[in-house]
């Protein structure tokens, strides 16, 4: 290897390090990516890169650089530090349990890295002690919860609400929420009630024409960042009988505000079943809930009975919805098996698996992610599947579809059209987490079935920063 060769790779290693002071993740991956083609022996690079892999959340490459790194240099900290941090995401607890051991013999004196230590082996005693007692078919959660004994707390100043919803209680909803106050836990529970019932009688995949005179929006990720929620709406319009809304999955965890989300749209829900569509998302799971901050918040804000009620109503969402007989709509992306058709997804019985588990056509509709190569590849994150554009292809082609559409990734745009045209990315949390500086984007659809693509900025909040409610939050830390 020639000194010059090495003297590239550090320069392209330098303007990697000045992308991703500036945030610029996808930049800083490339420059990266650039410095380990020149010279792929310094640990450092992969290091970087790792952590890089950890801000665009793609945990299984930033597991995967971690030991790369490792394998040339087993003394170096941060590569056991950054492992540790990936593995924790992808609830690799026990993983993770090994590599902040490492940090700690080989820096005594860290007392952060003491921490999060003590933390991993409280995290890990946690589940198994929650597997211990695992019961094979829980109770409902909304066994013995008489809402309709329930008293409204003393003081409570906002509008009332009977039987069923009303735009007036949603519109003071709002208010109150950008004011930093709560509903009454009666209501809340009434929501979710309402919501989950609702979601329960859909179909896995629900189909939905764009009548003559009205629109459908197709928004992604919210991620508890409600005030930018606001914002889609202030910009787009708000939900009404001529104007549809399909948010796709992921309303909560991350964002400080999701229970302020996930109330809003099961109460547009209530208010318009018909006109107000809900598609799961990988975080409206319980072991997302557990650790990236929604479990946490419903407790702080509400009680742990409104996580339990919330969870329950998370497992009856459906998964797809089809617009137009055109577009497929889902969280995370498509199958590992090519025969896989539509009617698969209409027969599945979501039913009878609450959560997704590890395998099967629940987890990659939720998990999976586009690649550029053609096609399957193993996952990014460290859980599910890649898909290249051939697969793409082959299932649009099968199923008489113009795209899929989908969430589940950051996209410094907004949005992304990819695999020729077959697989659109909408996200819609901008500056995702406070510390990406992605814009957000939503998706309007007319009955011409044109998808027409918007973008817009992040907008204030107020001074809480994500993972707020985290039980482990300095453990999920992504620094």
């Amino acid at each position: 290897m020639a000194d010059s060769d090495i003297k590239a790779a550090t320069a392209l290693k330098q303007q990697g390090n000045k992308a991703f002071s500036n945030h610029d993740w996808p930049l800083a991956l490339d420059f990266y990516s650039q410095a380990i083609e020149k010279y792929d022996r310094d640990p450092s690079f992969y290091c970087n890169r790792a952590q890089t892999h950890i801000k665009l959340e793609a945990y299984g490459y930033a597991v995967a650089d971690a030991t790369t790194a490792l394998e040339f240099d087993p003394s170096y900290v941060k590569a056991y530090w950054r492992r540790a941090i990936a593995n924790t995401a992808i609830l690799h607890y026990k993983d993770a349990l090994k590599d902040f051991r490492a940090v700690v013999r080989k820096v005594p004196s860290d007392q952060n890295a003491k921490l999060r230590l003590a933390e991993c082996e409280k995290f890990v005693r946690r589940m198994e002690f929650e597997k211990a007692i695992e019961v094979a078919d829980p109770p409902s959660a909304f066994e013995g919860l008489d809402i309709a004994s329930m008293v409204v707390e003393e003081g409570y100043d906002g509008v009332l609400l009977e039987e069923e919803m009303t735009q007036e209680f949603i519109d003071d909803m709002i208010k109150r929420f950008k004011d930093g106050k709560k509903i009454a836990k009666k209501y809340a529970f009434q929501i979710v009630e309402a919501a989950k019932n609702i979601v329960y009688d859909e179909a896995t995949m629900v189909e939905v024409q764009v009548d003559k005179g009205t629109k459908l929006t197709v928004c992604g990720d919210t991620h508890g960042q409600y005030f930018d929620l606001l914002e889609i709406f202030r910009l787009n319009g708000y939900p009404s009988d001529t104007h549809a809304y399909l948010f796709n999955g992921d309303f909560v965890d991350r964002g400080s505000w999701s229970c302020e989300i996930a109330l809003l749209l099961y109460a547009y829900k209530w208010l318009r079943p018909n006109k107000f569509f809900l598609n799961r998302g990988n975080h409206e799971t319980d072991d997302m809930n557990k650790v990236y901050g929604f479990e946490g918040e419903c407790k702080a804000k509400y009680n742990e009975r409104l996580f339990k009620v919330f969870s329950e109503s998370f497992s009856a969402l459906p998964l797809a919805t089809l617009i137009g007989d055109k577009f497929l709509t889902l969280h995370g992306g498509l199958f590992s098996d090519d025969k896989i058709k539509l009617d698969d997804i209409r027969k599945l019985n979501r039913h009878n698996q609450r959560q997704p588990g590890q395998q099967g056509l629940m987890m990659e509709m939720l998990w999976t992610d586009p690649q550029t190569a053609p096609g399957r590849g193993p996952s990014k994150r460290g859980v599910g599947l890649q898909f290249g554009p051939d697969v793409t292809k082959r299932f649009c082609e099968n199923n008489g579809l113009e795209a899929i559409i989908r969430s589940h990734e950051v996209r410094m745009e907004g949005y992304e059209v990819e695999h020729d045209g077959r697989c659109i990315t909408v996200f819609s949390a901008p500056r995702y987490c406070d510390s990406t500086e992605n814009k957000g984007a939503y998706i309007n659809v007319g009955p011409e079935l044109k998808l027409d693509f918007h973008k817009f900025e992040a907008v204030p909040h107020p001074d809480i920063k994500p993972m707020a409610y985290a039980q482990n939050s300095s453990l999920m830390s992504l620094t």
